[in-house]
């Protein structure tokens, strides 16, 4: 590992550095949670193994005038043998000449928005933010990574480094990682160190009183929400507490009572040592709507993203399919809305996963998944879909399903019409030509007949057409939805942009990855 000083060292690094690169800024003193953090950042993202550089500074610009600065620790050569165990390739430690060459006072600012200051560490911390987003942000100027991995620990930072980097323009993907704790649950920080034994016993009731809390959330008491109850068992403990806050987990505003994704923090002290935690809180698991129009690659991404991420993956547009396929076995004619509608009553639909993942359709305790594949059902489930009955049907299925939330879904409307309030809504597209050449390879995996490709383009133009002007449902991204158009992406790529989305709106630690076999 090289241990780099100045910003002529970083640069040239910088130049000959092979790969990707991923950044984990810290302000030194090392620990478990900093370690994990570097090993994530050396893991591949399907883009090639990236190289891992960590930066020690202590940036005076977040520490208030009665704060420990001062008597922050510093071990440098401790740290960079942590960061090398841990995987870094280099280790930047500048100097505060080096990152603010004319000195605190002269330095430009960067001020996050005032509404993510209000609530938290925001009154109790004045300028701390800002000190933070303006090191981090010329430290991203300096290095220029691809990835940039922060600690969810620091949850209100987080949520404004995002935002920060968002309003700059900053093409910097931030990937959040869990809070990593001792055994006693205490949350790995710098400051623990600082604990005498007594003083470590009471700093271990901050996280114990934030699970028991968040246990009983679902059932309060009359008008004691969970701040209150949080503050309520601190102090009995003997806590001195500088807050206890129930806030949405984005936007960081104030809650009386837990709602969507929600955020359970305080902040103590013990002695002369302040800490921080938090809990997060879920009125039911997440829901991740993917629309897009046909042959955009939704299925296979979308299984897969379902999987990395212990989603159950719901194939609406399978389910369309199914129902075309039946009415085209019963001999009706799928433009009669009443005909169709009649073939409804004896339908019994389901999908389920095979021992493999991949999902199964049943027809009436048939399996017809790959015969709802054909291009016969290809050319009429637009027409099908249109009917109000087979609509409604369907919708409502498909929000039963989703009930408890825990799913991925895609199709054409799922972010629309079927889970309107999705946690994450992606509009997964790609040109026509794209779709053309994945319809013809799909096609002849399945061993069908491959129609020429401007054939094939000028189906899916028609079907676009007809899916974006039908009354019922008609194919359009939702207002809140983020579009990804996929024209040159590897598949891991866009199963990568997927996580990356996700994890913008949920937090590892409210819903962890499951283990990759």
């Amino acid at each position: 590992m090289q241990l780099l000083h100045s910003l002529a060292e970083l640069a040239a690094w910088r130049r000959h550095c092979p790969g990707p690169l991923h950044f984990v800024p810290t302000m030194g003193s090392l620990h478990r949670g900093h370690q994990q953090l570097i090993q994530r950042a050396a893991q591949s993202r399907g883009a090639g193994q990236p190289s891992v550089l960590v930066s020690v500074y202590v940036n005076p610009l977040q520490f208030g005038p009665t704060e420990d600065f001062d008597r922050y620790p510093r071990d440098l050569a401790a740290d960079a043998a942590r960061a090398e165990s841990a995987g870094a390739a280099a280790l930047f430690a500048p100097s505060p000449a080096e990152i603010q060459p004319g000195g605190v006072e002269a330095i430009t600012r960067v001020l996050p928005p005032a509404a993510l200051q209000r609530s938290l560490c925001g009154p109790g911390r004045p300028g701390h933010f800002e000190g933070v987003a303006t090191v981090v942000v010329r430290l991203l100027m300096l290095v220029r990574p691809d990835r940039l991995l922060l600690g969810e620990k620091d949850w209100q930072q987080l949520v404004i480094l995002r935002r920060v980097l968002a309003d700059l323009g900053l093409p910097v993907p931030v990937e959040g990682c869990a809070t990593v704790r001792e055994a006693d649950g205490l949350a790995c920080s710098s400051r623990n160190q600082f604990l005498t034994a007594p003083q470590r016993r009471l700093a271990a009731i901050l996280p114990a009183a934030l699970t028991a809390v968040a246990r009983e959330s679902d059932c309060p008491g009359p008008g004691h929400g969970p701040a209150a109850a949080l503050r309520q068992r601190l102090e009995a403990a003997g806590c001195v507490v500088e807050y206890a806050e129930l806030v949405a987990a984005h936007s960081l505003e104030p809650l009386p009572d837990p709602r969507g994704l929600s955020l359970l923090a305080a902040a103590i002290r013990c002695g002369n040592t302040r800490l921080i935690d938090h809990v997060f809180l879920m009125s039911r698991s997440p829901i991740v709507a993917i629309d897009g129009p046909a042959g955009a690659g939704k299925s296979t991404v979308t299984r897969a993203f379902a999987n990395r991420l212990g989603l159950v993956y719901l194939d609406t547009g399978a389910m369309y399919r199914a129902v075309t396929w039946w009415v085209l076995q019963q001999g009706v004619d799928p433009a009669d809305p009443a005909a169709v509608a009649s073939c409804l009553q004896p339908l019994d639909l389901q999908l389920r996963s095979a021992a493999t993942g991949e999902q199964q359709v049943l027809i009436n305790g048939h399996a017809v998944t790959e015969a709802i594949r054909s291009p016969a059902v290809t050319e009429r489930v637009s027409q099908v879909a249109a009917h109000p009955c087979v609509r409604d049907a369907l919708t409502a299925q498909q929000q039963a399903m989703g009930h408890r939330g825990g799913l991925v879904a895609e199709g054409r409307d799922v972010g629309t019409a079927v889970f309107p309030d999705a946690e994450l809504k992606v509009f997964l597209t790609a040109t026509a030509a794209e779709r053309a050449r994945r319809r013809a390879r799909d096609l002849a995996e399945r061993g069908f007949d491959v129609p020429p490709l401007a054939e094939l383009e000028a189906q899916i133009l028609a079907r676009d057409s007809q899916d974006s002007s039908r009354a019922v449902a008609p194919l359009r991204m939702a207002a809140d939805a983020t579009e990804l158009v996929t024209d040159g992406m590897a598949i891991e790529a866009v199963i990568q942009a997927l996580i990356d989305l996700f994890r913008q709106r949920v937090p590892e630690e409210a819903w962890p990855e499951p283990p990759q076999t």
